[in-house]
């Protein structure tokens, strides 16, 4: 046996390989060739694909109902060629039934219309072949014929009716088709099938005709595990959810509640009473009533109720016997029209407000809506409506990595398709408004619950940002008070998505509104309007959480302040977020007025003594600021002379490369680590110590530095350490002043007490009386069982488990209920072996 190397091997497959993809596959003519048919298990196919297409059964009343709108779409177009079809009399509509068995178990439920119908033939080809649709031969017919429209047909796959298995073990359709010249004589058939046959059955209904001249009914004999579709709430709720907009014509649902009215007494008539009719009393008896009437009307009684008398009459309305009466009704399911679909000039503010509320169910009225019709620039042409909510949810803040957007109800044809648009979703800061959109055509799955695309969603994306981008602006512009009222509720918001939203940052940032130490609201745009001449930035102070009145005094701004300079005083958490990523606006940069670097923007016009006075100031304070420096070294990186400053002694500032208090804060709440790490710690340290030249308490501080012993000479240690003191108050002063925390905040304060101590005249060694009650000596032992009954309320809360004296336990309940159950009470083992199925 000879063993061809493996290279060999490898080489001869691929070269066979090679071969055999060059010899055409095609049979030559001549050669018989047999065809066959595909076979399938049609029972298995049939459950396969109801399976496989719905990912929730609640789908199957919504696809009945289509399917029942198509059929009275087809007999109204139909009537259109035909007036013996439909002479527009009859009513068109939709309704559904549910009923349980007599014998409490199980039931049905039944979907009707009074379309178009179906004859024996066509009950046999629609519903007896797979995938085929009634709807798409119409269509074809239609659209070859001079038809004028084509109607809200929905229909396209011919798989609506299947999924009526989805909660049917059974289902029965019986149907009639119009009279016309073909069907003469129209009868009543019925179609019957199962969900596990592989066959159906079709044939005359054996009640006759039910259903009048035209129509359709379908009977879903529920499963075991879909009763709960026989309840008229839940079918209701799936109506309002798929397709209360779906259908033109009404739908109504038989609903059934109970009633109670008051017992009618029985009327006695006066021919039982033995006493005559008008007609039979005599004209004396006529005249003498009529004279009776005259006195009544001339002299009015008054009769004056006892107490006793008034008791008895509320006691006889008391006494009125009432009785249980069950009302049948149809309830109309669909009332208001798509109120998309009309010309908004038509409606009516209080009509959209009532559409928002019921649809998104949201008893507050709208802020604002913007109602409009376009294309999504793929050929997919829709109408749309998109309303600001009154209120933002709860939910929003508190889950801020959430992104849950439910309230975009994205419709075909008034069919609810979805709210879900996936990875196309609206981003997180426009998450909570609502909108609703029908489009004319989609490129849908074939249970119709997803789209095949996403193109279309992302440019539904987009024309939803851009649209209420559009309406904010024209609130700003056109309604301020409704503009007033969205800054309140969405103002921080807007600024979120400023800052996350990039391709439409600048058109956000336009709507965000922050006060000023001029005006309590302003937006950049505004303020650029009022810079003064030669400013070359946009000044802000910011610290989360500080009222605005604290920030219109900090030291920052007294400078500002008094030159007439506009500041933006910025207390929200997104407010320096967005500053810091937006870094220009109109070619104007911000400027932090807690940093230091501050410029006017009119420097270069001040007059050179003004520039020789600083210099002079700096040279003057100069012992001061080294001695500052050298006290505050851990504290701050420099000290200098403040151009800022104009009543307050001194100020912290944060240095070009270091945290300003609030960026420190907003640091510290994100990261707790932060502080562990060295740029961290490094930037926090990059601190000014900045000190007012006019400050009284700053010249005398100066001297009190020029008058200190000089090197060689006896020092006063007391009087130095006193000094020491003062500045250490002075700088820890300016860091709570500038927004900082102190570094030790026991040490401040009691430095202050000694201050005070001073100022006041009392000893600072005196001490402050500290004796305190004495805690009770130490109990040896295990604490004991025994519980102080004086302690222990006299009745236990019902319901608790209690122990009496013997360590049995008990459960308090009710006396009205003591023999009406029973408790046992089971001591559960150490080891914990035992197991309950009750649990």
């Amino acid at each position: 046996m000879r063993i061809l190397p493996s290279f060999l091997l490898s080489l001869t497959l691929f070269s066979s390989v090679a071969f055999a993809e060059q010899v055409p596959l095609e049979a030559p003519s001549g050669v018989p060739k047999q065809k066959h048919d595909y076979q399938s298990d049609v029972a298995r196919l049939r459950k396969i694909v109801i399976n496989s297409l719905y990912s929730h059964r609640d789908v199957f009343l919504r696809e009945l109902i289509s399917n029942a709108n198509d059929a009275l779409e087809k007999l109204r177009l139909t009537a259109l060629k035909d007036k013996t079809v439909w002479d527009g009399e009859e009513t068109l509509n939709i309704t559904i039934k549910s009923e349980k068995n007599e014998n409490g178990k199980g039931g049905r439920i039944i979907i009707a219309d009074t379309g178009i119908g179906m004859t024996a033939e066509e009950l046999t080809n629609n519903l007896g072949t797979l995938a085929k649709s009634g709807t798409t031969e119409f269509l074809q017919r239609a659209e070859s014929s001079d038809a004028t429209g084509t109607g809200n047909l929905i229909g396209a796959f011919g798989l609506g009716f299947y999924s009526s298995f989805l909660v049917a073990d059974r289902v029965y359709v019986s149907s009639i088709a119009p009279k016309t010249a073909k069907n003469p004589q129209p009868a009543q058939h019925v179609f019957s099938s199962s969900a596990e046959e592989s066959s159906f059955e079709v044939y005359p209904d054996p009640r006759g005709n039910t259903l009048g001249n035209h129509g359709t009914e379908i009977t879903l004999v529920l499963k075991d595990d879909a009763l709960e579709y026989l309840d008229t709430h839940t079918l209701q709720e799936l109506v309002n959810k798929h397709s209360v907009f779906s259908s033109t014509f009404p739908i109504y649902l038989f609903t059934t509640r109970t009633e109670e009215v008051p017992e009618e007494e029985e009327m006695v008539t006066p021919e039982e009473a033995g006493e005559a009719t008008p007609s039979e009393k005599s004209d004396a008896e006529k005249a003498k009533l009529e004279d009776d009437e005259d006195e009544d009307e001339d002299e009015a009684v008054i009769e004056e109720l006892s107490d006793e008398k008034v008791k008895e009459k509320e006691e006889e309305k008391k006494e009125v016997k009432m009785k249980p009466v069950t009302v049948d009704e149809w309830v109309h399911l669909n009332p208001m029209p798509p109120i998309w679909l009309r010309d908004p000039k038509n409606i009516t503010e209080e009509e959209y407000d009532l559409f928002y509320q019921a649809t998104f169910r949201d008893f507050t009225k709208p802020i604002a809506y913007h109602h409009f019709s376009g294309d999504s620039g793929s050929g997919v042409s829709f109408k749309a409506i998109v309303f600001i909510p009154g209120t933002l949810p709860d939910s929003f803040w508190q889950q801020p990595t959430s992104i849950t957007v439910k309230d975009v109800r994205l419709m075909v044809k008034r069919v609810f398709i979805t709210s879900d648009l996936g990875d196309d979703s609206l981003p997180k800061w426009a998450s909570w408004v609502k909108v609703v959109i029908d489009a004319d055509d989609l490129p849908l799955n074939v249970s119709r619950e997803t789209l095949q695309g996403t193109s279309f969603l992302r440019q539904i994306r987009r024309i939803i940002l851009r649209r209420l981008i559009q309406l904010m602006e024209r609130l700003a512009k056109e309604e301020p008070a409704k503009f007033e009222e969205l800054q309140k509720t969405f103002g921080s918001v807007i600024k979120l998505g400023a800052i996350e939203d990039q391709g439409n940052r600048d058109k956000l940032a336009v709507l965000a509104r922050f006060p000023t130490n001029q005006r309590n609201s302003s937006s950049l745009d505004e303020y650029l309007d009022t810079r003064k001449k030669g400013q070359k930035h946009i000044f802000y102070l910011a610290d989360v959480g500080k009222k605005i009145s604290e920030l219109q005094n900090s030291v920052f701004v007294e400078k500002l302040h008094a030159r007439g300079y506009e500041v933006f005083l910025l207390n929200e958490p997104m407010d320096e977020v967005l500053f810091q990523n937006l870094r220009m606006w109109k070619k104007l940069g911000f400027q932090d007025v807690a940093k230091a670097g501050l410029k006017f923007g009119d420097e270069d016009l001040d007059p050179e003594e003004e520039k020789e006075q600083h210099k002079e100031l700096t040279e003057r304070f100069r012992p001061l600021l080294d001695w500052l420096k050298k006290e505050a070294g851990d504290v701050v990186s420099n000290v200098v002379i403040s151009n800022r400053l104009v009543t307050s002694p001194c100020a912290i500032v944060a240095d070009v490369m270091g945290y300003t208090a609030n960026v420190e804060k907003l640091i510290n709440a994100a990261n707790k680590k932060a502080g562990r790490d060295f740029m961290h710690e490094y930037a926090k340290k990059q601190k000014l110590l900045e000190i007012n030249p006019k400050s009284p308490l700053i010249e005398g501080l100066l001297k009190r530095i020029e008058n200190l012993p000089a090197e060689g000479e006896e020092k006063d240690l007391e009087a130095e350490e006193e000094l020491k003191e003062v500045a250490s108050i002075l700088i820890d002063g300016a860091l709570v002043r500038s927004g900082f925390e102190v570094p030790d905040s026991n040490v401040f304060f009691t430095r202050v007490d000694r201050v005070l101590r001073r100022s006041l005249g009392v000893s600072e060694t005196a001490q402050t009386d500290a004796t305190v009650k004495p805690a009770p000596p130490v109990e040896a032992g295990v604490p004991t069982d025994e519980v102080d009954e004086a302690q222990q309320p006299d009745t236990p809360p019902l319901g608790d488990i209690h122990f009496d004296k013997d360590g049995k336990p008990r459960v308090v309940v009710p006396d009205e209920l003591k023999d009406k159950i029973s408790i046992d009470i089971e001591e559960m083992p150490d080891d914990d072996t035992t197991r309950h199925d009750e649990l």
